[in-house]
């Protein structure tokens, strides 16, 4: 059952005749545990229509690159694939989805699409709604609680947003049924690319290949799955203890299936609770509470892409500081390159080079130097948000806009004062040296780079 809470109709066409129902699968690219594809298949049941599934492929996604697309083409030859079992057509066309999902919506009978919540995605929908001449019906697949459920308004840090998901996470955290459509729409004559051959879709598309494919990342439900399992058998334990070494590189991986929808939170969150063990509160914090968090901040603040998302204190903060002499200056060319006199520093970055992501507490350190090593906090800014978009599979996203900013202060208090960061929380090398095994992480970095300018 889909819960009301996710539902919100966009606009108020009225219902009418039509071929199919649509489901314009957007961020949710999947065909298991997806709310919207269970709400599409229930109204077209309940209509005796087929479901037809749309996928609009933009070539001008905002700072995505091969590697992004590659990615999410082999996740989307695996889903085209899933909807084929279940009798489902899927649609794909080289284009804008609005005007894709405009175009199909002509022979619909009602539209269903899945919940953006970054300013374009969201402009992209309510441009479609507008224009429609059928119901939009909006179903969110990629939280598992609603986000007006979960706020209605931006929260401050965590610690005021945690209880708030609290109260209502035990209501939400349940399985949702499969409903496989009774009429199939395998064999209507809707003009679509095939997505079974993602590298030669791949090549046919214009688009910026200047980021090859990461080191060992494929991008699919089934490769979702599989880190999932390995995580929960290998690393749930430890990982309420032993998570922030980056010598030990205990995280899931599973931040850009997260990202491209190719697998759902809710079923992320169900298989850990089954697994169970002392890591599994500590693994809920990070997938549900601080995931949602970003996803709260995106959608109440208009300026979640800049440094006016932050705090009064921190760009306050930031602006005392700015002028402080910085021990070293390091251009953009110098800093992508990682060739800085940090070989901490250098080996996060060339981690997220070859591989498409970062372990999480080295993202925190690796944010932090761009404020010291930049010659305004703007210039940190935006040097930060180029290389995470460019290079880390799950860039682009509330995640990666949140987790920048919070190296400049959000979601986060005012520390002791120092030169540079002024009241920012500080991360040393020192700091890291002493907690940390740093070697094994360096060399287990450097040697992932080396496979990787070598392929």
């Amino acid at each position: 059952m889909v819960e009301d809470e996710r539902v919100k109709a966009l606009n108020r066409k009225a219902p009418r005749r039509g071929a199919y129902v649509l489901y314009w699968m957007q961020a949710s690219q999947r065909a298991f545990s997806n709310h919207a594809l269970a709400y599409a298949a229930t109204a077209a049941n309940e209509r005796g229509q087929p479901l037809v599934v749309f996928f609009g492929l933009t070539t001008s996604y905002p700072s995505a690159n091969q590697r992004h697309y590659r990615f999410m083409l082999e996740g989307l030859a695996e889903t085209q694939a899933g909807l084929a079992d279940m009798g489902i057509r899927l649609v794909a066309r080289v284009k804008s989805p609005q005007k894709g999902a405009l175009e199909l919506s002509r022979d619909a009978s009602l539209v269903v699409v899945d919940r953006g919540y970054l300013r374009h995605q969201r402009q992209w929908r309510e441009a479609a709604a507008s224009r429609m001449d059928c119901p939009l019906v909006q179903v969110e697949s990629d939280v598992v609680v609603p986000l007006e459920v979960a706020s209605p308004k931006e929260e401050y840090a965590a610690s005021t947003f945690r209880p708030k998901i609290a109260r209502q996470l035990e209501r939400y955290l349940a399985p949702l049924p499969e409903i496989q459509p009774v009429k199939s729409s395998l064999g209507m004559d809707i003009e679509g690319i095939d997505l079974s051959y993602p590298e030669e879709v791949l090549d046919s598309l214009d688009i910026d290949r200047g980021v090859p494919q990461a080191e060992g990342a494929r991008g699919g439900l089934s490769h979702a799955e599989a880190r999932l399992q390995a995580f929960l058998q290998d690393g749930l334990e430890l990982y309420a203890h032993k998570r922030n070494d980056p010598g030990l590189d205990l995280g899931s991986g599973l931040s850009p299936y997260l990202h491209f929808g190719q697998i759902s939170p809710l079923h992320v969150a169900l298989e850990a609770r089954a697994a169970g063990g002392p890591g599994v509160e500590s693994f809920l914090e990070e997938l549900i509470v601080r995931r949602e968090l970003s996803v709260n901040f995106v959608y109440y603040n208009p300026a979640y892409d800049s440094l006016d998302g932050l705090p009064a204190w921190a760009l306050t903060t930031l602006r005392e500081h700015a002028g402080d002499r910085r021990e070293f200056h390091y251009s953009l060319r110098e800093l992508e390159g990682a060739r800085t006199h940090d070989p901490y520093w250098n080996a996060a970055q060339k981690e997220m080079v070859a591989t498409g992501r970062m372990h999480n507490y080295m993202r925190m350190y690796w944010g932090k130097k761009f404020i010291a090593w930049s010659r305004s906090p703007h210039e940190a800014y935006k040097a930060a948000i180029h290389l995470n978009d460019r290079y880390e599979l799950d860039g682009r996203d509330p995640n990666g806009y949140t987790g920048v900013l919070w190296c400049f202060g959000k979601h986060d208090r005012a520390w002791k004062e120092r030169e540079v960061l002024g009241k920012l929380r500080y991360l040393s090398r020192e700091g890291l040296r002493r907690k940390f095994d740093m070697e094994s992480y360096v060399n287990r970095s450097e040697s992932l780079y080396e496979d990787y300018r070598r392929a």
